[in-house]
């Protein structure tokens, strides 16, 4: 009997957005309370996915389990399915083990394509299967060696209560089982950042506790003639995925930003992410300024350079109402030019977002209480993080169902993709009305958490089943009711922003819209482009046709 392994993206992201995809990674020392932290935003457009949900299950000798590619849904094949797995609900498991990634893609040549074993399904089968971090990454390479590895270059966040670390994989070649890679534990009190770029240069290689590798990395990259030094030592990340034009604009500018609002005092420089010649890479890890919270990752989630030289809400791309999105593709040529190529900023906060977390993991307290998972649909800029406790007993149904070809009220991905895209066309001013809401409901989870886990704990003291049930109970209540606040909430701003006005429906019946015109700086920039044109004023003859 084979059981299916349901890890299918509806399209597939290879095909749309290969710099989709951010982590943020947050030690336990660097952190307001104690608790190991990881961010994943899983971006690309054309696809939503449903909340991943599985139960803990023993299962019987000999069954396999079909794995299918998670961006094409391509059958790979079957493997051994393990006698006990755990629960999962998104990307946290029952331990508080949480796993993220990002795709670098790196060299070509390695690509295995009789692999089995792909990125996506590689991550819940470690969610499934480890208690921590670190046997996290064991079963990567037990995995992967045993079955092949099917995609391409791959960096994982992998956390637990106490490590967080950075995972760069990436195969051997066709018809190679096994994988390249190098593993660093992130230093207690410090934080890090990956973005579809590899980032580990250096291996450690006689420091087991903080790093990991594959053995013959060397000899490989020696034989394959492409082992290449950072200062003087091997470096993974220049021999396997080194850094072009495109990396530094579109990936290391998400890294210089998480640092530059965690550690300001660090002062890192521009110019390695604007493709600046010589300039020296950002560091894998940096300590932050101050400790930081859950709400301080919400926010930066939500970034688009905001308050830099490349604030996205400022000048021509951002049209009349500051919208900080630039629509696809991020390069563009001009017609008739082969020569000259542009490109958009990549911020952290992109509308084709599927979903996004921050994983709370935490030593404090039974780890059926500890482990939060942030939960998030669509542009995480317009969503709302709703608290799922890592022991639900079921997931909430409005996270679970839907699909990209067909809108439902019942799915909330369609109901915040709804209130995202009515936000793009007046921005500046929707955006306030969403963040309203958006703090209201954080804000009330935060400040209810702890008086929540205390009456959890006192639950669990005497039945740790009825401590489950009163958090499931708590995370499914909360996001069926932001659900339904979403939906009123796109109810109110189509009648608020009806036709380019801005209506207030409790004055004069409605009948009395506002209108807003544009600002300043871009009206001045429509009288630039067509100088006299839009002069209110008596004309000669020949001046018609200016």
């Amino acid at each position: 009997m084979y059981k299916i392994l349901t890890l299918l993206f509806l399209f597939s992201i290879s095909l749309v957005d290969s710099n989709a995809c951010t982590n943020f990674l947050v030690t336990k020392g660097a952190s307001i309370n104690g608790s190991s932290m990881i961010t994943y935003a899983a971006d690309a457009g054309g696809f939503m996915e449903p909340l991943h949900f599985t139960p803990a299950k023993d299962w019987a000798e000999g069954e396999l389990l079909i794995i299918n590619d998670w961006d094409s849904g391509k059958y790979l094949g079957k493997i051994k399915q393990i006698k006990h797995t755990y629960s999962v609900v998104g990307n946290m498991n029952e331990w508080q083990v949480s796993i993220g990634e990002t795709t670098f893609g790196g060299l070509d040549s390695l690509r295995d394509t009789t692999g089995i074993i792909d990125y996506g399904s590689l991550m819940y089968l470690v969610l499934q299967r480890a208690k921590t971090a670190k046997e996290g990454i064991k079963i990567i390479e037990e995995l992967t060696s045993e079955y092949g590895y099917f995609s391409s270059g791959e960096s994982f966040s992998i956390a637990d209560p106490n490590e967080v670390w950075i995972v760069d994989v990436i195969g051997k070649g066709n018809g190679k089982k096994g994988v390249n890679y190098v593993a660093r534990r992130i230093p207690d009190g410090y934080i890090a950042a990956h973005a579809n770029q590899s980032r580990i240069r250096e291996i450690l290689f006689d420091d087991p506790d903080n790093c990991m590798y594959s053995k013959d990395i060397i000899e490989f990259t020696k034989k394959k003639g492409i082992y290449k030094e950072y200062k003087g030592k091997f470096s993974f990340a220049d021999t396997f995925n080194p850094i072009d034009i495109e990396s530094a604009l579109f990936c290391e500018g998400r890294v210089w930003r998480f640092y530059t609002l965690a550690a300001p005092n660090q002062n890192l420089k521009d110019d390695y992410f604007r493709a600046v010649e010589g300039a020296e890479p950002y560091p894998l890890f940096v300590k932050p300024d101050k400790k930081i919270s859950v709400k301080d990752l919400q926010n930066w989630m939500r970034d688009h350079f905001e308050g830099t030289p490349y604030d996205m809400t400022k000048g021509l791309g951002a049209g009349p109402y500051g919208c900080p999105y630039r629509w696809k593709g991020l390069e563009w040529k001009m017609k008739g030019d082969t020569v000259n190529k542009y490109a958009w900023e990549r911020p952290i906060s992109t509308q084709q977002t599927a979903f996004s977390f921050i994983a709370q993991m935490r030593s404090d307290m039974p780890r059926e209480i500890a482990g939060v998972l942030w939960y998030g649909v669509d542009d995480a800029a317009t969503s709302c993080y709703i608290p799922l406790y890592s022991c639900l007993g079921v997931a909430p149904k409005c996270f679970v169902g839907g699909s990209i070809r067909e809108f439902d009220w019942n799915s909330a991905w369609w109901v915040f993709n709804l209130v995202a895209n009515k936000s793009y066309s007046k921005y500046k001013y929707i955006s306030e009305d969403i963040k309203k809401v958006q703090s209201y409901f954080e804000d009330k989870f935060l400040t209810m958490q702890p008086y929540i886990e205390k009456t959890a704990l006192d639950i669990y003291k005497q039945d740790p089943k009825m401590a489950i049930m009163y958090l499931t109970d708590y995370s499914v209540s909360q996001s069926e009711q932001v659900t339904e606040r979403w939906k009123e909430l796109w109810k109110y701003i189509t009648v608020k922003y009806n036709d380019g006005y801005i209506n207030d429906v409790n004055v004069n019946n409605g009948r009395t819209p506002k209108g807003v015109g544009y600002d300043n700086d871009f009206l001045k920039q429509v009288i630039e482009s067509r100088p006299g044109y839009f002069d209110v004023k008596w004309r000669k003859k020949n001046e018609l046709n200016n």
